[in-house]
C-alpha cells in the first residue's frame, strides 16, 4: 500500500512539473516589447503619450513590454538601455526621444536580429525604422485659438531645444497666428530642456512679465500651463489632453496618440512582414490631434478650427504653402508653392511674426 501511494505521488509531481515546464515555455514564447523614455512615464507630456500607448499595445495584442524611463539622451546610457531590454529577452524596441538616435543606430547594427524604431530622428537601417507625426497641422489650429483668444496680442512660446522639429512647430503655430490676427507676436524663449517643471514655468512666468496673455511650449511638463494660470492668463498644453494641471487657463493641446502604429508595427512583426521604413503621418491617420476645445475658446476660433481641420485631413490645405516670409521679411516660400518634407525637416529659420533667435 506504502508503494502504491509512493508512485502515485511521483506520478503526481511529474504531472505538476510538466505543467510547469508548459507555461515557462508559453511564457518565453511571448513576445516582449521594449519602451526607453526621456522622462517620467508619469509627466503627463511626451513620455506619458508613449506609455498611454504602451499600455493600448498591451491591451490589443497578447504580448508583454517592458519600459525604462527617465534615460539620458548620452550613447552610453541609451546603450545600456537598450542592452538591459535585449538581455530580457525583447524582440523589438521603441526609442522615444531625438537623442536617443545614433545609440539606437549603433545598436541596430550590432544586434540585426532585433527590431528598433527611433522616434522623431532620421536615421535606418535594414532593422531600424523612424517615425514621427505631422504635428505641424494640429499646432496650427492651435496657433488659430491663440490668435484668437489673445487681447495682448502678445503670444509667448516656451520652447525646448533649436532643433528643427521644434523650429517648425512654432513656425507652424505662428502661421497659424496670423492667419487669424496678423498684427499678433509669437514671443520665443528657450530652455534647453525636455523635462524641468521649475525651469519650464519660470520661463513662461517670464514671458508672462512682458505682456504675453496666451502661453504655448514644447516640453513635457505642465509648469507652463500652472504658470498662465496662477497669473489669471491661458495656455495651450502639449502632447495630451492635460487640462486637469491648469483647469481655468487651458485652451486646447497639439496631442499624439501613438497606439494603433505601435499595434501595426507589433502586429507586422508577429505576421513576419515587418519592414524598416520612415513614417511621418498626419491627422488623418490619428497619430497627431487637437484636444477637445474649451469653454475659455471664442466660439469664432471653434470654428475657425473645424473648418480648417477639415481641410487638412481632406487634404486640401497646407500648412506651409507660401506666400510665407521670414521674421526679417524675406520671401522664403513663394506663393503657390508647398515646402517639401526635406525643407520642413531641417528647419532652421522663423517664419514672420516670430520674435526670437535660433542658435
Amino acid at each position: 500500500m506504502f508503494r502504491k501511494v509512493c508512485a502515485i505521488a511521483v506520478v503526481f509531481v511529474l504531472i505538476l512539473t510538466l505543467a510547469a515546464g508548459c507555461q515557462k515555455a508559453e511564457e518565453s514564447d511571448k513576445i516582449k516589447v521594449g519602451f526607453i523614455y526621456v522622462g517620467p512615464a508619469g509627466d503627463k507630456g511626451w513620455s506619458y503619450a508613449h506609455d498611454q500607448a504602451r499600455l493600448y499595445l498591451e491591451e490589443q495584442l497578447d504580448v508583454e513590454t517592458i519600459y525604462q524611463e527617465n534615460v539620458a539622451e548620452e550613447d552610453a546610457a541609451v546603450e545600456a538601455a537598450i542592452r538591459n531590454m535585449i538581455d530580457q529577452g525583447c524582440s523589438m524596441i521603441f526609442t522615444t526621444s531625438f537623442g536617443f538616435m545614433n545609440a539606437t543606430k549603433k545598436m541596430a547594427l550590432e544586434f540585426p536580429e532585433v527590431k528598433f524604431l527611433h522616434c522623431s530622428g532620421y536615421e535606418m537601417a535594414d532593422n531600424m525604422s523612424n517615425y514621427f507625426g505631422r504635428m505641424y497641422q494640429p499646432r496650427y489650429l492651435s496657433g488659430i485659438v491663440a490668435g484668437l483668444k489673445t487681447e495682448s496680442k502678445k503670444i509667448g512660446y516656451v520652447a525646448a531645444f533649436d532643433i528643427p522639429e521644434v523650429v517648425r512647430g512654432i513656425n507652424a503655430f505662428a502661421l497659424g497666428v496670423q492667419a487669424v490676427n496678423p498684427d499678433a507676436q509669437v514671443i520665443v524663449r528657450w530652455t534647453n530642456t525636455w523635462y524641468d517643471p521649475a525651469k519650464e514655468k519660470d520661463a513662461a512666468l517670464a514671458l508672462l512679465d512682458e505682456g504675453c496673455d496666451v502661453i504655448a511650449q514644447h516640453q513635457d511638463t505642465p509648469g507652463p500651463m500652472i504658470a498662465a494660470q496662477e497669473r489669471g492668463k491661458f495656455a495651450i498644453g502639449y502632447h495630451t489632453d492635460s487640462r486637469e494641471s491648469a483647469p481655468k487657463a487651458f485652451l486646447t493641446a497639439p496631442v499624439w496618440d501613438f497606439g494603433p502604429y505601435y499595434v501595426e508595427q507589433v502586429q507586422n512583426m508577429m505576421n513576419g512582414t515587418w519592414k524598416a521604413e520612415s513614417y511621418w503621418g498626419g491627422m488623418e491617420t490619428g497619430i497627431v490631434g487637437l484636444a477637445e476645445l474649451s469653454e475659455y475658446v471664442p466660439e469664432a476660433a471653434k470654428q475657425k478650427v473645424e473648418e480648417v481641420k477639415k481641410q487638412i485631413i481632406e487634404g486640401k490645405f497646407d500648412v506651409f504653402t507660401g506666400p510665407i516670409y521670414d521674421q526679417n521679411g524675406n520671401l522664403k516660400v513663394k506663393e503657390g508653392q508647398k515646402m517639401t518634407d526635406e525643407e520642413m525637416l531641417s528647419f532652421d529659420w522663423f517664419v514672420k511674426g516670430v520674435v526670437g533667435k535660433i542658435g
